[in-house]
């Protein structure tokens, strides 16, 4: 039988919780601390103070400039340290190879911005994402499929093309950001290159599916996930319904689905509207600036 927590005073209580509201500010205050360079992830470590002893390595690393979730999870599983690890637990050779991890990640305030950009077919986010591969600011990301490349397709630039064995392979080691199955085929947007572009400073533009980018903020709750969204629904319509090649039943279809996706708008932190695409381009940029660290 599980025994029952004392019954304590009603001074016995309130003094507890005066206590844990002092350790949650005291870890509220490092954090900010980290994050404006004040201190070192070490300072925190070395410390004999016990609200920051108790707390999880994962939480200081996420505070630290330039790291972030996702970063953060990389590291400590190289590093060997375990997602639920509290400061007060690390040994001595998981402070080393946390040390060592953090020098060689050569962490950067000025690390790049993940930019997650979606919205209905017919919106303009295709032509956003080509105006914006040749603007030194941003690297767009690349999509892997395990697709043939179509003709004029070229690898590493349009597409990383993998095979099913290869796909498998980095589904298993969870090195996708997300990844989706559509006509027979699978597509995926490798985590690694992503990585790459942010620690040199370059904002990564990811052009995706809704869904896709639900998948992302699950990930990497740091992604700014920005909704592009036409003047008007009866503008969305006409550049759905004039092209002409289209059956009626295939409009139809198109409408119905660009209708599902414009409810979704509400799930993303900026809705942009597309009027002109190089304003539009301009907020983007600006929305990188100002959450960059």
């Amino acid at each position: 039988m599980t025994p029952l927590p004392p019954k304590l005073s009603p001074e016995e209580r309130a003094a507890a919780m005066a206590a844990a509201t002092a350790a949650r500010r005291a870890r509220s205050i490092i954090k900010e601390k980290l994050r404006s360079s004040e201190v070192s992830i070490f300072d925190v470590i070395n410390s004999a103070e016990t609200a920051l002893q108790k707390m999880r390595v994962r939480e200081l690393l996420e505070s630290v400039p330039g790291v972030g979730k996702l970063r953060a999870a990389a590291i400590m599983e190289r590093a060997k340290i375990s997602p639920t690890r509290r400061v007060a637990g690390l040994g001595r050779i998981q402070i080393s190879q946390l040390r060592g991890e953090l020098a060689m990640s050569k962490v950067d305030p000025k690390r790049g911005i993940l930019i997650v950009m979606s919205g209905p077919g017919g919106v303009g986010k295709s032509t956003i994402t080509r105006e914006l591969r040749n603007d030194p600011r941003f690297w767009i990301s690349i999509s892997a499929t395990t697709r043939d490349p179509r003709p004029g397709e070229r690898e590493g630039f349009d597409y990383f093309f993998y095979n099913d064995t290869k796909f498998d392979q980095m589904i298993a080691g969870s090195q996708f950001l997300e990844w989706a199955e559509f006509a027979g085929s699978r597509y995926g947007t490798p985590k690694e290159p992503i990585e790459h572009w942010l620690d040199l400073g370059k904002n990564v533009l990811l052009e995706i599916e809704i869904e896709g980018a639900r998948q992302v903020r699950a990930v990497d709750p740091q992604a700014i996930l920005v909704f592009i969204a036409p003047p008007s629904w009866e503008e969305l319509k006409v550049r759905l319904t004039g092209r002409g090649t289209d059956s009626p039943d295939r409009q139809a279809a198109r409408l119905a689905l660009a209708q599902i996706e414009m409810a979704a708008a509400s799930e993303f932190d900026h809705i942009l509207v597309n009027h002109e695409v190089g304003p539009l381009i301009e907020e983007l940029v600006s929305l990188a600036t100002s959450h960059q660290v």
